[in-house]
């Protein structure tokens, strides 16, 4: 069985603890602890940038231009190679969830983040 990229939201009971868990939001999720989180790794550095995610505020309407925003962050943030490499490897051996924090699981950038990731698999 091949090993899966998955999204997860913070909020929910960790659905599937069987991977590398990394939390890709900027800001650390209110109201949730370190322990229930059950985080391996931080990823914030891939973010978008505050100023971009402000701008964007979840508007569906404004999905399009953030997403050619984003993807344009990524391209230029020297730790985007580094961290697409270490999925890249991790996926070779276990699932790797992104867990996030956002209540739309359609307009956000994590769906951005794993669909760039993918690509070239």
């Amino acid at each position: 069985m091949a090993n899966e990229l998955k999204l997860e939201r913070v909020y929910t009971k960790p659905i599937d603890t069987d991977g590398y868990r990394i939390l890709v939001d900027r800001l650390w999720p209110r109201g949730v602890s370190k322990v229930n989180a059950q985080i391996d790794q931080w990823a914030k550095e891939i973010t978008p940038t505050t100023e971009l995610r402000k701008w964007f505020n979840h508007d569906p309407e404004k999905f399009d231009e953030f997403k050619h925003l984003y993807l344009a962050q990524l391209q230029s943030n020297p730790a985007y190679l580094d961290f697409k490499t270490m999925v890249h490897q991790k996926l070779e051996t276990q699932n790797v969830i992104f867990v996030y924090a956002a209540k739309d699981e359609v307009y956000n950038h994590v769906v951005i983040l794993a669909e760039n990731i993918l690509k070239g698999i």
